[in-house]
């Protein structure tokens, strides 16, 4: 998987026009961070690149063909997703909700094999999760539940990773932890973050919108600017730069009006 080719991509609820016009070529095989306002869009594009959200208008295009055009398990078998929201209707093991993640691999009532426990334990201790095997999901705390959801995506070994907010409910240290962690799969990820410098920390590209359009698109370097942070935020600060040349951003209190 190497391009994903977005082009006039326009979605509505209702009157309200979410995205307005979304054009880009985003490469497949980097780390991709989606910066923006809640209440941009990042959510909303996101959902059409994993299809929850059909395409109103507009295409979308992975590696050349129409993304509805694409087998739903061929696409899960490709691409992970840890969307922001996890709750379960039934009283599933943190084990059963990572087993699920090799769903796209079985055909009906076909039971999961060795390998496949195997996979599971070893996603569960990447990301830190393995004493709480046979624990009940909705029994965990919402940075839990986060360091579950990515386990599952992680035995679907996917070639992209789309991930809405992955550090929600994360403590510094487990921020840290899972962005290090799918920054060194070598695969794709696109992730919706709020914090600007993490995105700079570990992002190849980054992507920002505003009110339903791509505002601008460049390497952390090119995008994060105190004139970004005015525009696109309504903030004041000053980017100061760390000895491998990241930009690092030191907030200010008070406000653009």
């Amino acid at each position: 998987m190497k391009e994903i080719r977005i082009e006039n991509l326009h979605f509505r609820i209702g009157a309200k026009e979410i995205l307005r016009g979304i054009t880009a070529d985003l490469p497949a095989d980097r780390f991709v961070a989606l910066l923006g306002p809640n209440g941009c869009g990042k959510s909303t594009l996101l959902k059409h690149l994993y299809r929850v959200h059909r395409v109103q208008e507009g295409r979308v295009h992975i590696d050349g063909m129409p993304i509805d055009a694409i087998p739903l398990r061929a696409a899960a078998q490709e691409i992970g997703v840890m969307g922001q929201f996890h709750a379960v209707d039934f009283d599933f093991s943190v084990e059963e909700i990572v087993l699920m993640g090799r769903a796209p691999y079985k055909e009906s009532f076909e039971e999961d094999t060795a390998a496949d426990f195997a996979l599971v334990r070893t996603a569960l201790e990447r990301v830190g999760m393995a004493d709480a095997a046979q624990r009940s999901f909705n029994e965990l705390s919402g940075g839990e539940q986060q360091r579950v959801m990515l386990a599952r995506c992680l035995v679907q070994e996917p070639q992209l990773l789309i991930l809405d907010e992955p550090t929600n409910h994360l403590d510094i240290k487990y921020q840290l932890h899972i962005l290090e962690l799918v920054k060194g799969l070598g695969i794709g990820v696109i992730a919706a973050l709020h914090d600007l410098n993490l995105a700079a920390m570990y992002a190849d590209l980054l992507v920002v919108m505003k009110e339903g359009r791509i505002d601008r698109i460049g390497t952390p370097q090119e995008i994060i600017t105190v004139d970004m942070l005015a525009h696109i935020y309504g903030v004041r600060a000053n980017v100061t730069y760390d000895a491998a040349g990241l930009p690092l951003i030191d907030y200010r209190t008070e406000q653009l009006t």
